[in-house]
């Protein structure tokens, strides 16, 4: 099971997965006091929730205050804070949430008073190692994740990749590049069983140091299983973008020389090519390794070990493309754009 209490990129894939933060409100029952369009919780019904003093959460809220702020925790003073004591429990569906020094809901004299989102909530309970409820919490929050997932994704993720917008236009051009690419390894370099595999993994390792193999293997994909219909939009694009500019780089050796590549030598003008153009392709490699290991941790649960390194958190935007509303299978959007492929096919 994931260790939320340790991993702030695991912390920040779920805070950012607005779906199942949702799903949690919902299905929790610790209900907030609604202000400025978020619910909000003092830091005394925290405190009562997770069965903890005071003492314990300013001390998480000092060892954590930017990532508790950056989830929604804020002090509130003057303006805000004159809002906020003007609401009135009996307005507000919280229970019986007492009136005390700390909570009318906040003492009148307090010059501020600190307020978490839920977002922040959680985000705090992920962080408690005292408290039983937050341990509690946290195995609620992975099924819930869990859940969420299997829900949007009838139980697999493998192919979440297809369901945003871009996916089938970079498929698309992807595989006509890719015709382009086979074609020029045909004319260009001699005959020979292994250019096709060797050189595509060629273009694998540059882009994200992963063999054909070795991609198969962290997604436990079959043999059966196309290797490019799991893939991102943006590394579909820069796979394309290799086989394009590989593929002309071949054409002009033939030219040059008038006869036929050796497999040896082509794998030595990939190195040439791949150091041509180092420095044209940076930036979208970097882009491409921190989007595939950072999205294959959070949808998949799966590690591209050579990649850790470019693991990082998904934004929101990410859930968004690939959960939300815009987001479809493949098989419906093929059927959408029907019309458009019959046409082309007509030219």
């Amino acid at each position: 099971m994931k260790n939320l209490t340790v991993s702030q990129i695991e912390r920040g894939n779920i805070l950012n997965n607005n779906f199942a933060v949702k799903e949690m409100y919902e299905s929790l029952g610790f209900v907030g006091v609604m202000f400025e369009g978020k619910f909000r919780f003092t830091r005394k019904m925290v405190a009562d929730y997770f069965a903890v003093d005071g003492r314990t959460i300013n001390r998480y809220l000092n060892l954590y205050s930017m990532e508790l702020a950056q989830n929604g925790y804020e002090v509130l003073t003057g303006y805000k804070l004159r809002e906020f004591k003007n609401l009135h429990v009996e307005d507000i569906n919280v229970g019986d949430m007492p009136e005390d020094s700390e909570n009318q809901l906040v003492n009148e004299k307090a010059p501020s008073i600190g307020v978490f989102t839920f977002k922040a909530f959680l985000n705090l309970g992920m962080l408690l190692t005292e408290s039983v409820k937050a341990k509690e919490l946290r195995s609620f929050i992975l099924n819930i994740v869990i859940d969420v997932l299997n829900k949007k994704m009838g139980g697999s993720t493998k192919y979440i990749n297809q369901r945003e917008e871009e996916f089938l236009p970079s498929a698309i051009r992807e595989y006509n590049y890719r015709q382009e690419y086979t074609n020029a390894l045909d004319n260009y370099i001699e005959s020979n069983k292994f250019k096709y595999s060797q050189l595509t993994d060629k273009i694998y390792v540059s882009i994200f140091k992963e063999k054909s193999k070795e991609y198969r293997q962290v997604l436990n994909l079959s043999s059966k299983e196309s290797v490019r219909s799991t893939m991102y939009s943006e590394v579909l694009d820069l796979i394309s973008s290799y086989e394009n500019g590989f593929a002309d780089f071949l054409k002009k050796e033939f030219e040059k020389n008038q006869t036929k590549i050796k497999l040896s030598e082509a794998n030595n003008l990939f190195k040439q090519f791949e150091q041509i153009t180092e420095k044209i392709y940076e930036p979208l490699r970097e882009k491409a390794r921190t989007l595939m290991a950072s999205r294959d941790m959070a949808f998949r649960d799966a590690l591209h070990e050579k990649l850790a390194e470019y693991v990082d958190v998904v934004k929101s935007e990410d859930f968004q493309k690939f959960l939300g509303e815009k987001s479809k299978t493949l098989e419906d959007r093929l059927e959408e754009n029907k019309e458009v492929f019959i046409r082309l096919k007509d030219r």
